[in-house]
């Protein structure tokens, strides 16, 4: 669902970025204000967790479309909307830089509608009221597909909001909507499958590293040991499994195909989408996953076995950074 650049408009994109950055600068506060030094590993491997799985592009049987992860309900379960937000952030962050996935006009945009919605509407509607008491299987898996498709439905129609605001007049708001609502139901439908898995795994191994969810299971094994697993699937994911992620448009891309018969539109001539797709052609060192003007499929590997490292880098650093400065303040 990474939106392009010309797909939004300017002040538009300047709003959305605007949203997001308040949304950032609270989860900020709240994240320091918890100052648990147990969410630096597991924020970090998490977020190259998500990154990984956001490359597997799934097909969706009998439309010509796929969809993947966006991973927000995930992390919301293990590590709080606030520390899940700023996660997903640093995923997107990386993923529009480094590869050029989503227009960097359209970064605060694709933060709103891939990451506010999962973590914050995930949290607070579903995993809190399901989960925070009396946590089972069925109320994990529940929650994970509910959250997931809802947060999903929402993160669709703010597309097709923010491109009607645009005045994108080669999608005509009703018909976009009608095509994005629909084909993200089946991939929420899916994500929320692949999400109980992976919490499920969780509650029957370290259910402590629920957030806030409350049970009677006793740990299964260590956070070393539950970290290690969850490390060596994304690096399998990333690494191998990657090669083997469905090569049709995702649902966006197959909507905007739908209604125009391309899968992308052209940018206004306007300076600052100039300006954008500059930057990004300097930052972006494996674009589209690949090396450049080299179509190998090391290059898919590579890149998602560096893209994981990074946002586990920077995921991990920045909670550190948040967590390390509460405690100092605390010892003056």
């Amino acid at each position: 669902m990474h939106m392009a650049d010309a797909l939004i408009s300017p002040a538009v994109a300047g709003t959305m970025y605007v949203c997001s950055a308040v949304a950032a600068g609270y989860s900020i506060k709240k994240v320091r204000l918890e100052a648990d030094p147990k969410k630096v590993p597991v924020m970090g491997v998490m977020g190259a967790f998500v990154f990984a799985a956001q490359m597997i592009n799934f097909t969706i049987p009998g439309t010509g479309s796929s969809g993947h992860l966006c991973g927000g309900m995930l992390l919301t379960a293990l590590l709080g909307p606030y520390a899940a937000f700023l996660t997903m952030i640093g995923v997107l962050l990386i993923q529009c830089l480094m590869f050029a996935d989503g227009g960097l006009l359209a970064l605060g945009a694709n933060v709103w509608n891939m990451a506010f919605y999962g973590c914050f509407l995930g949290y607070f509607l579903l995993w809190k009221p399901m989960a925070s008491k009396n946590a089972s299987r069925g109320r994990i898996i529940a929650a994970s597909i509910l959250g997931s498709v809802i947060s999903l439905q929402f993160g669709a129609f703010s597309v097709s909001a923010e491109t009607l605001l645009s005045g994108i007049t080669e999608l005509p708001f009703i018909a976009f909507v009608g095509t994005m609502q629909p084909i993200h139901l089946a991939i929420g439908l899916v994500e929320g499958l692949i999400t109980a898995a992976v919490l499920v795994f969780v509650y029957e191994s370290r259910p402590e590293m629920l957030y806030q969810a409350q049970t009677q299971k006793k740990d299964r094994m260590s956070l070393k040991k539950t970290l290690v697993i969850l490390s060596a699937c994304f690096v399998v994911t990333a690494g191998v499994v990657s090669l083997f992620a469905s090569s049709h448009p995702d649902g966006l891309e197959w909507s905007i195909e739908r209604i125009t018969g391309s899968t992308e539109l052209d940018a206004a001539q306007q300076s600052v989408y100039h300006t954008s797709e500059k930057v990004q052609e300097h930052t972006a060192i494996l674009p589209d996953y690949a090396f450049k003007g080299d179509d190998s499929v090391l290059g898919t590997s590579v890149s998602g076995l560096v893209g994981s490292v990074v946002v586990l880098a920077v995921c991990a650093g920045a909670c550190w950074i948040f967590t390390n400065n509460k405690r100092k303040k605390a010892k003056v």
